[in-house]
């Protein structure tokens, strides 16, 4: 590994940062995706029964009790139980639109790691090709090997390096977007069905 370092030249080192980072991003946002995904259709129903019973502090306190986002717009519906069907309605979707930003924050991070590190690997490798042909012009026919090899090598070991980051991070960029969508669809059967509990239950009616 230090040869390798040594031989990558100065962008292998730009390459490993981002490298860093992109799994710092990936680690948290796969925690933050897990601890957002919830059963909804067990939440839900446990919410039904409660607010079946009238018992509306309970209800907020399950939601309050539960992580996620699908829970925090449960109770959004619940707390503008009084304000009307519509908008009760509006209210989840307002909720909604500062969710999904929260559950998209860093991908974009995660994507453009995965598209510039080969541009990097391809930087490292026109850096590593531009030491070979400077010593060709300057000793000619007698440059050294050894000095030859080590641009060759920087070239190599960049372009490697660039793809090797390039692809888990554009996998787990794929991945992440997936999980997001997932919970973005739950989110939204959840909102039409917590609308009409509400109503339901005479809550969703204006005094």
């Amino acid at each position: 590994m230090p040869t390798f370092l040594h031989d990558g030249g100065p962008v292998i080192w730009l390459i490993l940062i981002a490298a860093a980072i992109a799994i710092a991003v990936f680690i948290e946002r796969a925690l933050h995706c897990h601890r957002a995904q919830i059963n909804s259709t067990e939440f839900l129903n446990g919410v039904r029964n409660v607010l079946k019973r009238d018992n509306v502090v309970e209800a907020i306190s399950i939601c309050d009790a539960t992580p996620g986002p699908v829970a925090r717009l449960v109770k959004t519906a619940i707390l503008n139980r009084d304000a009307g069907h519509d908008r009760v309605r509006e209210a989840v979707e307002e909720a909604g639109l500062t969710e999904v930003p929260l559950l998209e924050e860093k991908l974009n991070l995660l994507a453009t790691i995965a598209q510039i590190t080969p541009l990097l690997g391809l930087l490292g490798t026109i850096l590593g090709f531009i030491h070979v042909f400077r010593q060709v012009q300057v000793d000619g026919l007698y440059a050294n090997i050894n000095l030859l090899a080590t641009g060759v090598w920087q070239a190599l070991i960049c372009a490697a390096a660039g793809i090797a980051v390039a692809i888990p991070a554009h996998a787990g960029y794929n991945y992440l977007v997936s999980r997001v969508n997932k919970i973005v669809l739950d989110m939204e059967r959840t909102s039409g069905e917590i609308v009409n509990i509400v109503a339901e239950n005479g809550q969703g009616k204006s005094p």
